[in-house]
Parts: structure tokens; C-alpha cells; sequence
């Protein structure tokens, strides 16, 4: 029998936008991954367009590196506080963490999420400094940070005793203190080895591996992905599947996947410690445990925290409806949305009383956005509400909403802004530090009240702030929260919008859209400057006379109008609208498109309460 491959498996974990991709590019380019003549993008484990587009990671990924005889398997994941579901599975199927922290920025709310998860299970984290060329890194301050946040966490007393080093993740350098330079990243490598024991061989005893991640494969299906926790996992062989409510089935495997590189290769066998992907189970699903026949043993079960937010997908009713999209049956989106359930363990769906409406709960507006987004570059049409806060009731019976702590880093002269709209929003101020022109405002806010925030605030510090936030727990409902103030413009025709009713309107508001763009009666064309809506019409044109100033036409200037993106739009809408969402268009429109059906609407709200 050959000999025994030693296997390590890692994760990198960091706050958003601290380097985790572009470190495991810097693992692969730096193991020989790549033909020297071969052409890599930047971010290469970031291969979903919207994660490209973004420059943010959504789904985790898995990959490999040999170094020195030792197979590491690279898990990368999220930093997304909406995407902590994928973080929480994936951790537990590591031997080490990475806990990558930005120079200048120091520890984020993020980081403490996700430096808990790991110590919750027992890991012993690797520091690394990233970003040590920022012209304002502060890496010495940023350790002492970092310790105090072990010590927040009840970090024991190995875990305190965690490896620093320092490092430029963009130039693929990484080096043991500030004023030891480096060429590449060996040091990380030898740390990681040094600092963390190899997987143990268990070959000979009975076969566990508990499924962490699903994948789909339009070839051979649904693919589940885990560690093999001990024992030999064999293509062709039969195994006893468990799920999470104690059942029982008997299932073989036909096919098996190791990853070499950033490829799945398809192996006979699979041993102890190694993360496998496997195929031939239709059911199979997050937290399974596979087990030999004759010797089964479920592991623990693993947790997910529960959806915070929601939102109704309804089918497109618009008068444009089915112009651009392939797909706008309610049973349609049914399958879509059943088919996301197979690999999004964090969402949630629903049925509604209406059959054309289902009720999707997710981790957060990002979590959800991007899997509206996802539709719509399908083919999708749908039309999607405002999004709702799930509220709770505690073990007395009291109602209790999600919290979350955010972070501002703005200018000082917008701190007073800030202060104000969070206070409205029911916030509490935490804490409050200046420092070279800029303050950093910690705030708890009820997620309701940051329902819309974010544009406001990027409005509000011209682009100059940054906005981070995570969820830290429930607390008693906080009453009422005031919803956007300005009313919207409605459109009280269908046709095509003229540049002369335009030019007249924008002196009442905002416009959302420019001329000759189709509208349809109930559809908003922009926001009023007051806090009531307005119906208006976008279609009336300039009265033709026989002697017409050839200059006047000319002087109709009109703002350029502002554009919404999925996320903006429905931080914008209030209860009483929806954003329509289809290939080619984001549109808002009211639930009742005429004003006789917004009345009725309106009638039967007044009634429930």
C-alpha cells in the first residue's frame, strides 16, 4: 500500500475586503498551481460574476497546494456578515485558521464573528497583518487590538499563545516581524506547519465524513462536500446515510472528487482528513453524517443561525410583463427558488395565501439581492417587496427583534449627521473616537432601523464613509421606526415619457428616469420633494403653434436622473410598493397600480390595525 499522503486543512477568515482572496491567489501562484505561460486573473478562487463584479466573496471554495510533502487544502471563504451561515459549516471542517487583519483598519465586527466561531470549536488561529504598505498601517497597534479581542472571547491560554506575522498579500510577501523582509510567502508555509499538527492517520477505523457544503453538477447532480473525519470513503461502494432527524438510508457512492489544485479530480478512494466531493445521493443535505453499514455513527449536528430578514417574490404583474424575461410563471420561480434551497442552507422559503407570492427569508439584504440578482441574469421576472425584519418572542413571551453593531468611519464634519439620522432610527451609541480628521462612531441599531441607511450614509459623507455592520443579538422591540419621509412621484399613464413633462417635474423632485423610457400607469418615476405621493403625467408633450422659437426646446436642461440598483431600490420602496426586477429593467411601482386599487389598498391596511 503507498504511503500515506500527511494532510492539512486550513481556512481564511477576515472581515471583509482584508485580503482572503487575494492571499489564496498568492498560495497558488506561489505552489506551482499555474503553467508559467499560463494567463491568471487576480481573485482567481472568485469565479462567479457577481463575486467578480462585486470584488467580494460569496460562496466559499475549496482548493490545494502541496508544500514539502504535505497536501493543504485551502478553504476560502465570505467575509460578508450576510454570507456567516457558509463561514460557520466550513470552519468546522479545518484543522487551522488564518485570521487575516487589515494594518490600518484593525479588527472589524466581522472579525470578531468569525475569530468566535473558530475559537468556539478549538482552533488555533495564525495572525496575519495584512496591508503593512498602507501608508497609515498602525501593525503594532492592530496586535494589541487583536489580543483584546481573544480575551473578549474567552480565548484559552493556547489559543492566546497564537503565531504574528506581517505581510503584503497583493505582492505575495509575507514575513515574521516588521523588519524582516520576505520575497514570498515561506514563512506563512513553515508557520502553518509548524503550528498545526498533520491530520492523524484513521484509515483503519470505521469511515465517517459529515457534509459541510453542497454544490450542484448539471451532469451528475447534487454534490456534497465535507471532511472524511476517519476512515476509507470508496467510489462504488454502498454507505449508510443520516440526516439531521435521525433517519437512516442506504446509498452508494458513484462518484468521488478530491481537489488538486483549484480542479476536482476524480479518485477511486479517498482517505482520513482529506475535504471529498460526492456524488449520488439526490438527497443528501448540510450536516449529513456517511457511515459504513455495519458501523453506524451520526456526528453532531451542525447549526445554522436563522434567517433575520424577509422579503415576498411575487410574479411580475406589471403591464410589461413577459417582454424581456424567459421565465414569469409562479411555478417558474417555484423551481428556481427550490433548486437554491439545495445549496443555500441559509435561506428560507415559504408559501404565502396567494399562489403567485412566495416568502423568502434570508441572513441579510445582500444574502437575498444577490440571489434576485442571480435570477435576473437567468431570465427571471419577479416583483419584490419591501424587505421585512423577523421578529421573535423570547421564552416570556416578549416580543424581540435582531440588533446589530455598526461601525462609521466618516470625516468629522459628517459625525452630527450620522449621530442624528441613527438616534432616529432607535439606535443607542456605543462608543465615539477622533483620530487624525476622521471618527469612528459604534452604534447599536434595531435591523429595522438600518433598513435604507446605507445610501443615505454614503449620500451623506459624499462617498467618504465606510459602513460595517453584524448582527449581536435580540433585544426587546424597539417601537415604531418612521419610513422613507419623501413621497414618490406616480406615473397616471402608460406610454412614453417627454422631455417637456420632465423638464416641468423636476422642479417637484427627483427623477428616476430620462426621456422617451416607457412608463406604465402606477409605475414611481421619481421621488417628491414633499412628504406626500404625487400623481403626475410623464407624457405630456409641448403644444405645437403655428410660429414656434426655434431656441426654446434647446433650453429644457434636464438633471440626469438617478439610477437605481437592485439593492437601492429596495432600500428605497416603503410597505406599498414593489420593485420589479426583470433582465433588462429595475423598475418601482406601487402595489396598486391605479389610484382606485392604491384606495382600496390603503382601506384595508386602516382596517387591520
Amino acid at each position: 500500500m503507498a504511503e500515506k499522503e500527511k494532510i492539512l486543512n486550513i481556512a481564511v477568515i477576515a472581515h471583509v475586503d482584508a485580503g482572503k482572496s487575494t492571499l489564496v491567489d498568492a498560495f497558488l501562484r506561489q505552489s506551482d498551481v499555474f503553467r508559467d505561460n499560463e494567463e491568471v486573473v487576480d481573485c482567481i478562487m472568485d469565479s462567479n460574476d457577481l463575486e467578480r463584479e462585486r470584488g467580494i466573496t460569496i460562496y466559499s471554495k475549496n482548493c490545494s497546494v502541496i508544500h514539502n510533502g504535505v497536501k493543504i487544502n485551502i478553504v476560502d471563504t465570505p467575509g460578508h456578515a450576510d454570507f456567516s451561515s457558509e463561514v460557520e459549516r466550513i470552519i468546522r471542517t479545518v484543522d487551522t485558521v488564518i485570521l487575516l487583519v487589515d494594518a490600518s483598519e484593525g479588527p472589524m465586527p466581522q472579525t470578531r464573528f468569525v475569530l468566535s466561531k473558530a475559537l468556539e470549536i478549538g482552533l488555533k488561529p495564525i495572525l496575519l497583518i495584512n496591508k503593512i504598505d498602507k501608508n497609515d498601517q498602525r501593525a503594532e497597534e492592530v496586535v494589541d487590538e487583536v489580543y483584546e479581542l481573544f480575551l473578549d472571547l474567552n480565548a484559552n491560554d493556547e489559543q492566546l499563545d497564537f503565531p504574528i506575522l506581517y505581510g503584503i498579500a497583493r505582492e505575495g510577501i509575507v514575513q515574521y516581524d516588521l523588519n524582516t523582509p520576505s520575497e514570498n510567502i515561506e514563512p506563512l508555509f513553515d508557520t502553518i506547519l509548524k503550528h498545526c499538527d498533520v491530520y492523524p492517520d484513521l484509515d483503519d477505523e470505521p469511515c465517517r465524513m459529515q457534509v459541510s457544503a453542497l454544490a450542484y453538477d448539471e451532469y451528475i447532480g447534487r454534490l456534497g462536500i465535507g471532511r472524511i473525519y476517519s476512515g476509507v470513503l470508496k467510489q462504488g461502494a454502498p454507505y449508510i446515510r443520516c440526516n439531521q432527524d435521525g433517519l437512516e438510508k442506504k446509498e452508494t457512492i458513484s462518484n468521488l472528487f478530491v481537489y488538486k489544485g483549484l480542479s476536482r479530480t476524480s479518485v477511486k478512494e479517498a482517505r482520513s482528513g482529506d475535504i471529498v466531493v460526492i456524488a449520488g445521493m439526490p438527497d443528501i443535505s448540510i450536516g449529513d453524517t456517511i457511515c459504513d453499514i455495519d458501523h453506524v455513527e451520526p456526528m453532531d449536528h451542525i447549526p445554522i443561525e436563522e434567517p433575520t430578514l424577509s422579503m415576498n417574490f411575487h410574479v411580475n404583474s406589471s403591464p410589461f410583463a413577459g417582454r424581456s424575461g424567459k421565465y414569469v410563471t409562479s411555478r417558474n420561480i417555484k423551481e428556481r427558488l427550490e433548486r437554491e434551497l439545495e445549496v443555500n442552507v441559509g435561506l428560507k422559503v415559504e408559501p404565502t395565501d396567494s399562489a403567485d407570492c412566495f416568502k423568502v427569508s434570508g441572513r441579510g439584504e445582500l444574502h437575498i439581492s444577490i440571489l434576485i440578482e442571480n435570477m435576473r441574469r437567468e431570465g427571471y421576472e419577479l416583483a419584490i417587496s419591501k424587505p421585512e425584519v423577523i421578529l421573535h418572542r423570547d421564552e416570556n413571551g416578549v416580543k424581540v427583534e435582531p440588533v446589530e453593531e455598526v461601525v462609521c468611519l466618516a470625516p468629522e464634519e459628517y459625525s452630527g449627521t450620522i449621530i442624528n439620522k441613527l438616534n432616529l432610527r432607535k439606535g443607542v451609541m456605543e462608543n465615539m473616537e477622533e483620530e487624525n480628521g476622521y471618527v469612528k462612531i459604534t452604534y447599536q441599531v434595531p435591523t429595522r432601523g438600518l433598513l435604507g441607511f446605507r445610501n443615505e450614509f454614503i449620500n451623506d459623507t459624499h462617498g467618504e464613509g465606510t459602513l460595517v455592520r453584524r448582527i449581536c443579538g435580540y433585544e426587546p422591540f424597539k417601537g415604531e421606526i418612521a419610513q422613507r419621509m419623501q413621497g414618490a412621484m406616480i406615473s397616471t399613464e402608460t406610454g412614453t415619457a417627454m422631455t417637456y413633462a420632465l423638464w416641468n417635474l423636476q422642479e417637484r423632485g427627483q427623477l428616476f428616469i430620462s426621456p422617451q423610457t416607457e412608463v406604465y400607469e402606477g409605475m414611481i418615476i421619481g421621488e417628491s420633494a414633499k412628504n406626500i405621493d404625487m400623481d403626475v403625467n410623464p407624457l405630456k408633450n409641448k403644444k405645437l403653434t403655428a410660429i414656434r422659437s426655434s431656441g426654446r426646446d434647446e433650453a429644457m436642461l434636464l438633471t440626469p436622473p438617478r439610477v437605481f440598483s437592485l439593492e437601492e431600490a429596495l432600500e428605497w420602496i416603503n410597505d406599498d410598493e414593489l420593485v420589479e426586477v426583470t433582465p433588462d429593467a429595475i423598475r418601482i411601482r406601487k402595489k396598486g397600480l391605479t389610484a382606485q386599487d392604491r384606495r382600496a389598498l390603503y382601506r384595508e391596511k386602516m382596517a387591520q390595525k
